[in-house]
Formats: C-alpha cells, structure tokens, sequence
C-alpha cells in the first residue's frame, strides 16, 4: 500500500496545508450550498386532528360558521353556499368553519351525503374536494371532508406561508375488501 507523502522535499507542511484546504473546501461547499435535490421546499402541514363537533351544527359557538348563519351586516366568510346551491347541493349537505386559533389554522369541516359520496368515482370525489378546498383556500381555510358517522374521507390543506400557497389533497380510498388508505 503506498501512503502519499505530505511533506514537502523541505520538510515543510505545504502539502499538508493545500490538503486540507481543499478538503474544508469541499465540505463547506457540500454544505453551504445545496444541490437541486437537498435544497428544502417548504411543507404542507398535516390536517387537523381535532374531532368533528357535529354539535355545532345546532348551536354554534362563538364565531363558528355553518350554513345555517346569516351575518345581516355582510358577506359571511367563508362563503361556500354557492358552491352548494350550484353544484353540490346533494353532496354537500352542511359544515362548520372554525377560525384560526392560536394552536390550529382555520379550517372548514364539510358534511357530506354518504349515499352520494360512496357513489362517486375517485375523481369525481377529488375534484368536488379540489373546488372546494380552492373555494376555502381563497378565504385562507383549510378543508376537511366527513360524513354524519364523523368519518374521515378528504383533506385539503395549505401552507399559507407561501405565495402561492402550497396545498394537497388527501382522500381515504376503500379497496375492494374495504380497507381504507388515505391517498
């Protein structure tokens, strides 16, 4: 095995020293400047875990929104009776809008028909959760999208910390067995 010298016909450590200013070189450079594949992109966060308050429907609290509220002075926000009036009005059957919070952003929990839903196709479904989410989004509101059972079935949800926001779409699928995955 041949070891190469570092030492200079002097005695000296110019090798040494070129060495290993090659060597911080390079490894300052790997790590000061990222590569296309190591440079981060900012996350969407995960949904909100909080619990369906199916409750709220009935007697909603504090600046809580359903599609039962009227706000007499103007525009309530968000705003997705139209999109219910126009298309999804068997679909859609109400929700609830909570305010961002100190802990959570703000998010709309859809309620859905489960006869209508279950007889969508996978597309269908994510296209009714992706013009809804962007209906929500513009007022700055992530989606969820349960059923009466308070099952679980679509997200939509944003980074609003970017402009333009970075959002993405999550459906549960059953499988022929019924199992469900969340895609």
């Amino acid at each position: 095995m041949h070891i190469p010298k570092l030492y200079d016909a002097c005695g000296g450590l110019r090798h040494r020293q070129t060495s290993f200013s090659l060597l911080l070189t390079i490894v300052l450079t790997t790590l000061l400047v990222p590569s296309p594949s190591q440079a981060q992109t900012p996350s969407i966060p995960s949904p909100s875990s909080a619990p369906l308050e199916l409750e709220l429907l009935t007697k909603p609290k504090d600046y809580i929104v359903t599609a039962n509220t009227i706000h007499p002075e103007g525009l309530t926000v968000p705003s997705l009776w139209w999109a219910q009036q126009n298309s999804e009005k068997k679909l859609l059957d109400n929700w609830i809008a909570y305010p961002a919070s100190g802990k959570e952003p703000a998010r709309v929990d859809l309620i859905v028909n489960q006869q209508i839903w279950s007889l969508l196709e996978y597309v269908e479904r994510y296209d009714f959760v992706n013009r809804l989410g962007s209906a929500a989004r513009n007022f700055g509101y992530n989606v969820r999208v349960f059923n009466y059972q308070k099952e679980p079935l679509a997200t939509y949800t944003c980074n609003f910390s970017t402009s333009p926001a970075l959002c993405s779409i999550q459906t549960n699928v059953k499988n022929k067995i019924g199992l469900q995955s969340l895609l």
